[in-house]
């Protein structure tokens, strides 16, 4: 049990606050990598809560692990995402306003697998390609990553 699950204890499903820690992973040809969910089958990148007393790289680099068994071999601080666009409600209820802490991975290491309690498929997408059912707090970092990549090219 993590530090979320703790305050849950105390609050059932009202609102917290929570820091997350996420990666988007790109390959070699510029494709990043994106998870089906299996709470509310969605897209997302890789990412969950910090701990208490975890460094936020830390985090993000075991998200990955966890998720999709891939190891950060870098990982660069692309911004900082909060506000109304971090405001979730979870299929079972519980409601967030997250601070989103988001790295991109362009090195990483390891096999691709499932983490079946949370994952359901993990696949790489060209950015003019994005699924459209894009979990509702990770839309608008995607689209600022998109709008990044594309001035990028130029």
């Amino acid at each position: 049990m993590g530090y979320i699950s703790d305050i849950r204890k105390y609050v059932g499903h009202m609102p917290v606050q929570h820091t997350a820690a996420s990666v988007i992973v790109e390959n070699e040809k510029g494709e990043i990598l994106l998870q089906k969910r299996t709470d509310n089958d969605t897209w997302s990148y890789c990412g969950g809560a910090v701990e208490l007393f975890e460094r936020v790289e830390d985090a993000a680099a075991r998200e990955l692990f966890e998720e999709t068994g891939l190891t950060a071999e870098s990982l660069e601080l692309f911004g900082v995402f909060s506000g109304e666009e971090q405001h979730y409600i979870y299929p079972n209820g519980d409601e967030v306003s997250t601070i989103d802490i988001l790295y991109i991975c362009r090195r990483y290491s390891g096999e691709m697998k499932c983490q079946p309690e949370e994952v359901e498929e993990l696949r790489f997408f060209d950015i003019d390609h994005i699924p459209h059912n894009i979990c509702p707090p990770v839309r608008e970092p995607i689209r600022k990553y998109i709008e990044y990549r594309r001035g990028a090219m130029f």
